[in-house]
């Protein structure tokens, strides 16, 4: 039998273009890897593998084909009329995201139809001119993504205008001069829109609902922050009149009902400026030498009842959020800094995980119950770690401290201290050992005066007292997840939200193995996920003290999965866990009152919760984690510009951190501030925005601005109401 040439006939490039479209044809609504392709069509040579890549882009660009990620595909359902979000754009180029996926098409500002930043729109797909790219043109506004708008008044003589950050459109919004609300020329305000743009006019017409404060004054631009992205920056008093109404007197009949460990050694270690503490630690030698470890949460669940008007507020809320200067409770401060508030020398109620662990940290047993505590210490986790260092700890190498000399341990409670994180350093090394990826990240922190005015900018990192909290929070989370999650054979396990972390996108993970091969390392992208989470961690130890560690460390980043809420549960790849929850923040997270509750009604036998109710509040809670840390990271960039904004002029050494289309951005390396470097100052070339190799490359003398290189900047402009910083490279 005569035996097949390896890839079959020969096919020439019209021949594959027909099969192509007869396969994705066959099965219009299903998606296609390269791998899936090849095998169907039998496309087993190199030069095949190519032309398909290559005419499969061309298919998607004449709108055949929708191109769903970097490696699949899927038949075009492009039709003449479609439905999808508008993304207005501050350069003009705006453009519409069908639903149905496939690429981003082009909306001239003239084809726009007034629509704003994320209004759902209907576009009609004009007829595509030859080698042009694809484009649409608003025909209807399905809804408006918001009708409140943030910004700063002008008041002119006979009419007032809100002067958006944002490009909204444009027009500014108009105000009538009796909607102003008292409100004068820099107040910052919020507006509601009264009338939109029509066929008849083309302006935006609105009124102020409430006036923030002045341009300028601190608070003021916190709450605009705030404001801008919907977020609350007042507490409504009918809500904290009910929370003032809760008394915090722990009573007998609570004290019936729970286990006592008032009289075990318990501390709370936190951030020296806190004042809501969720957790604590204790710890007791047990008789036969393992530890008794309790991991006691605020029982906030026992305050907040389902339903109750402090619950809605807390439901809308979902996060307290942290900015520079200031914390914005998820609960009233009663409950949160309070009565809830784990307070040393204070009976509290508490949930909590009590565990038994060996020496080598092994979790012999555990029990989860609800307990009444008092902690005897509050620590700082500056205290902590000069106690374990003042015991032989040396930051950053993972080892414990030494056997304790023949006087004991230096410090109050330093010997209960000491075996919690010898505990800690155990169940760390182990979480690793199995597979946890290790990003070890700096986080920017600002000094601020009375007035809220940064005095001092620098990066803090996660030293032992951190880890040491961190490692039990974590198994705490973990064995609740296991509880529920890991149901008995033949039983379906009750409803619970997880904390879910996805593995990596295999296409952002080739990029990254292009990427760091040209600094000469090495990174696996198949196999498990315990591999490719071992392959990840060399490359982190392998570039650690590196001129280059931090970029590599951002593509890293890059390339992982968001982690978010959902009771459909697919473990967490960070970590390593099969199983994980959020049990350990109630006071300041939605999620772990959610699981309070949970564990409560399983415990006394309930049935399993409504899922749909509790995925409904799970993805609620996943996106106000994200609009919270947008606006965490806006407070940042105020405060870096206000920072330098008496530096104009001077000059500083810098690292590029960021390259994109319109510019590199450069982090100081003094004080770790931020600015862009504008493509218009990058004079002296014609550069190419390079994406795959993040970088900037000039077509004629072929100079590159790379990510991590180091130059020499001076600081040309702060703009506090855009947040922005403008640098200029100095030669």
């Amino acid at each position: 039998m005569k035996k097949e040439k390896k890839g079959g006939k020969r096919m020439n490039k019209q021949q594959l273009t027909d099969r192509l479209v007869s396969f994705f044809q066959s099965q219009p609504d299903k998606t296609f890897t390269f791998k899936d392709i090849f095998r169907s069509l039998k496309l087993t040579t190199h030069p095949l593998k190519m032309l398909a890549i290559d005419t499969m882009e061309e298919l998607a660009w004449d709108d055949v084909l929708t191109k769903v990620s970097d490696n699949t595909y899927r038949l075009s359902r492009m039709q003449q009329v479609a439905e999808g979000r508008f993304m207005r754009k501050a350069n003009g180029k705006n453009v519409f995201i069908p639903d149905e996926g496939g690429s981003p098409m082009f909306i001239s500002e003239r084809n726009s139809m007034s629509a704003l930043n994320g209004d759902r729109v209907k576009v009609s797909v004009m007829a595509r001119r030859r080698n042009h790219i694809r484009e649409g043109e608003v025909i209807e506004i399905l809804q408006r993504a918001k009708d409140r708008f943030v910004g700063r008044l002008r008041v002119d003589k006979n009419i007032a205008f809100l002067v958006t950050q944002e490009n909204l459109y444009v027009h500014d919004i108009i105000i009538p001069k009796r909607k102003l609300k008292g409100g004068k020329t820099d107040d910052k305000a919020i507006v509601k829109v009264t009338q939109w743009p029509d066929s008849d006019h083309k302006n935006i017409i609105g009124e102020v609902v409430d006036i923030i404060g002045q341009s300028g004054d601190n608070d003021t631009e916190m709450n605009t922050i705030l404001a801008q992205y919907g977020l609350p920056y007042r507490y409504p008093k009918a809500v904290e009149d009910a929370a003032e109404k809760i008394s915090g007197v722990v009573t007998p009949a609570d004290l019936a009902q729970r286990e006592d460990f008032r009289t075990t050694f318990t501390c709370t270690i936190d951030p020296k400026d806190a004042k809501d503490f969720d957790d604590a630690l204790s710890i007791k030698r047990l008789m036969d030498g393992t530890w008794e470890v309790g991991v006691h949460i605020a029982d906030v669940s026992h305050y907040v009842a389902e339903g109750s008007i402090i619950d809605k507020e807390a439901v809308k809320r979902a996060t307290s959020i942290y900015l520079v200067d200031r914390t914005i409770p998820m609960l009233p401060e009663r409950l949160c800094n309070f009565i809830c508030s784990l307070r040393p020398n204070e009976e509290k109620l508490a949930y909590s995980v009590i565990f038994v662990l060996n020496e080598d940290a092994d979790v012999k047993s555990f029990r989860i119950v609800h307990t009444v505590i008092k902690s005897d210490r509050r620590y700082a986790y500056e205290e902590v770690q000069e106690l374990l260092e003042r015991n032989g700890v040396i930051d950053g190498t993972g080892q414990p401290a030494p056997s304790a000399p023949r006087g004991g341990y230096q410090g109050e409670n330093a010997a209960a201290l000491i075996q919690l994180d010898k505990l800690a350093k155990k169940l760390r090394e182990r979480r690793f050992k199995n597979g946890a990826v290790k990003f070890d990240r700096e986080e920017l922190h600002f000094d601020v005066d009375d007035q809220g005015r940064p005095v001092r900018c620098y990066f803090k990192r996660s030293k032992d007292a951190n880890k040491l909290i961190e490692e039990f929070m974590l198994l705490a989370n973990r064995t609740v997840a296991e509880s529920i999650g890991k149901a008995k054979r033949g039983k379906m396990a009750k409803t619970l939200p997880y904390r879910v972390h996805d593995q990596p996108d295999p296409q952002k993970l080739e990029t990254l193995r292009e990427f760091v091969v040209k600094f000469g390392y090495k990174i696996k992208t198949a196999g498990t996920k315990g591999e490719t989470a071992r392959s990840l961690n060399k490359l982190m130890s392998e570039c650690e003290g590196r001129n280059e560690q931090n970029l590599i460390q951002m593509v890293a980043l890059r390339a992982m999965m968001k982690a978010h809420y959902t009771i459909h549960n697919i473990g967490h790849f960070g970590l390593a866990f099969d199983y994980y929850t959020h049990f350990t923040s109630p006071i300041r997270r939605y999620p772990d009152l959610m699981v309070h509750r949970l564990l409560t009604r399983y415990a006394a036998g309930g049935r399993s919760a409504n899922k749909d109710h509790y995925e409904e509040l799970c993805e609620h809670c996943s996106d106000m984690e994200q609009v919270a840390q947008n606006a965490e990271r806006d407070s940042i960039k105020y405060k870096m510009v206000e920072f330098m904004s008496d530096k104009l002029g001077e000059e500083f050494d810098a690292h590029i951190s960021g390259i994109q289309a319109f510019g590199i951005y450069c982090e100081i390396d003094e004080n770790h501030c931020e600015g862009l470097v504008p493509m218009r100052d990058l004079d002296d070339d014609y550069y190419e925005f390079d994406e795959k190799n993040y970088c900037l490359v000039g077509r004629r003398h072929h100079h590159r601005y790379q990510l991590g290189d180091a130059v020499r900047i001076k600081v040309a402009q702060a703009n506090l109401e855009k947040r922005q910083l403008d640098f200029v490279l100095v030669e």
